[in-house]
């Protein structure tokens, strides 16, 4: 089974700090990486580790950064035949500070990504048909996202959304016309104009939206785990308790083993279990993709924590 991720890449600049900086106070980091990250990117990257085969629509600069994002992508045996370079610009990077709790804040600079078009996703239609679904984020021109639905619905294919970072001016219209709409808490309480501090919150903001005509709504709420709603109600997944080093991309992870495993199985509830337990050992390594683990890993994993 194919996967299409249609989305960014960054290059992550991370810093490691005891805590948080406040507003114009200089700390001096306790380390400091520099890694592959980018929403579309890492999702692909966690896909693919989970045994799916890649097909990448994305966009990198002329620089350094677009050199090693395609390397990393070939490395990790993802199709990069659909990958454009513009070597006028520079890529997108994110500027990450994460504290000795796990908890991180970003500043991204999409770059490139700014430049991934529509017309790029008509290119790319005949290879999109042969794909089992079409995985989506919002750190990429909302004209291009509402092209790759369009093309996903005109030809039977399922499109899953992830709407990070949020944006107010997401349209209902694209929105329902996807399959699967996988927001975090955040995300969801912008986007229904609900209150998502408790479950019971999440579970009416995640029915406002079906009620809006979603089939799907999928939230992922860091270690409290997953909840899954449909017009039938809601169902949870539970997240595995474990020591969280650096929670970046943990949201990707979690959404990148779902697709790999629900286009194999077809059971929604078994991808979810699958993602809580990808992005469980994910956050108790630093990086965004360079935390994500194999196949092999998972396994050892679940047989030591389950």
């Amino acid at each position: 089974m194919k996967l299409a991720v249609i989305g960014s890449n960054m290059t992550d600049l991370t810093s490691y700090v005891n805590r948080m900086p406040r507003p114009g106070e200089t700390l001096e980091s306790t380390g400091f990486t520099v890694g592959r990250g980018g929403k579309g990117a890492n999702q692909a990257i966690a896909a693919a580790r989970c045994g799916a085969e890649i097909l990448m629509l994305s966009c990198v600069g002329g620089d350094v950064f677009g050199e090693a994002t395609i390397a990393n992508f070939k490395a990790n045996g993802i199709d990069v035949s659909h990958l454009k370079r513009i070597q006028a610009l520079q890529s997108g990077t994110a500027t990450i500070v994460v504290d000795t709790n796990g908890q991180n804040c970003i500043v991204i600079h999409k770059g490139a990504n700014n430049a991934l078009l529509p017309e790029d996703v008509d290119a790319a239609e005949e290879a999109l048909k042969t794909c089992s679904m079409i995985l989506l984020q919002l750190e990429i021109p909302l004209d291009t996202v509402r092209r790759a639905v369009e093309v996903g619905h005109r030809n039977g294919v399922p499109v899953l959304l992830n709407p990070a970072p949020a944006k107010a001016e997401l349209d209902m219209e694209t929105v329902c016309a996807c399959d699967f709409f996988v927001p975090n808490e955040t995300e969801l309480s912008l986007l229904s104009g609900r209150k998502t501090d408790t479950r019971q919150e999440i579970e009416a903001a995640a029915m406002e939206l079906i009620r809006r005509g979603l089939s799907h709504v999928i939230v992922t709420m860091g270690a409290r785990g997953a909840l899954w709603m449909t017009q039938e109600g809601a169902k949870y997944v539970e997240a595995h308790m474990v020591k969280a080093v650096d929670t970046t991309g943990a949201g990707d992870a979690f959404i990148g083993c779902f697709a790999a495993h629900y286009v194999r199985g077809g059971n929604v509830l078994d991808a979810m279990r699958a993602g809580c337990d990808f992005a469980a050992l994910s956050v108790m390594r630093r990086g965004a993709q360079a935390s994500y683990p194999t196949q092999e890993e998972v396994e050892a994993f679940l047989a030591e924590h389950v």
